[in-house]
């Protein structure tokens, strides 16, 4: 997705502008920090078993909670609880008419992150994340037809527990965070190897912002 390099090249346009503020930062590498963080994923999903799917990336909110706990100056463990909209879109022709069909997925996500932190304002992340899938909703439009169907799963062909992997960094200023996120699923949603659905794994890029406490 080129939108990775776009959210990449931003972020460290943040990092290298703010050093030079560097003496006027709090260093907290040593404090437990509770925050709240939001901002906006953009998600999509590749099928392992079909080759010929595509999809187009997707964009949807994202918002939670995490906590800093400091294991020296330099090393820490940031757990998070976040919500988090993912997905896919689609186009296509069906019966010589143009369609859209957006699904937007809803997961809390919990990722477990090693933190290392070189400097006051650099925090670098990476870790495990599990992932729960509570709802989807599903948007087709052809014309002047639409139609939304919103679902809870309850199918249990579809694997609503994920194991994914997370990395990227914190830029801290004082009371405030940017958080730079790229993540990817390690396991396909079909739980059972059954599901008639598509069997995906979801890839995001992250950016949100946060405030410490």
């Amino acid at each position: 997705m080129n939108i990775r390099k776009n959210i990449l090249t931003i972020a460290m346009v943040v990092v290298s502008a703010s050093v030079v503020a560097q003496t006027e930062v709090e260093d907290r590498r040593e404090d437990v920090n509770f925050g709240l963080k939001a901002g906006a994923n953009i998600s999509n999903v590749w099928d392992e078993n079909q080759g010929d799917f595509e999809a187009n990336s997707k964009a949807g909110f994202v918002g939670g909670a995490f906590i800093s706990i400091p294991l020296g100056e330099y090393v820490g463990v940031q757990p998070s609880v976040i919500y988090s909209q993912k997905g896919f879109q689609e186009q296509g022709q069906v019966l010589g008419n143009s369609y859209t069909f957006t699904r937007t997925t809803n997961y809390l996500d919990i990722p477990v992150l090693f933190e290392f932190k070189p400097t006051k304002m650099l925090t670098i992340v990476a870790g495990p994340q599990y992932s729960f899938l509570m709802s989807k909703e599903d948007q087709f439009t052809s014309g002047t037809l639409s139609a939304t169907d919103f679902e809870r799963y309850e199918n249990e062909n579809i694997r609503k527990n994920t194991l994914g992997a997370v990395v990227g960094f914190d830029v801290n200023v004082n009371d405030w965070v940017i958080s730079p996120r790229a993540g990817w699923d390690l396991q396909s949603n079909d739980g059972d190897g059954t599901s008639s659905d598509i069997r995906y794994k979801n890839q995001w890029l992250q950016l949100a912002v946060g405030y410490r406490f």
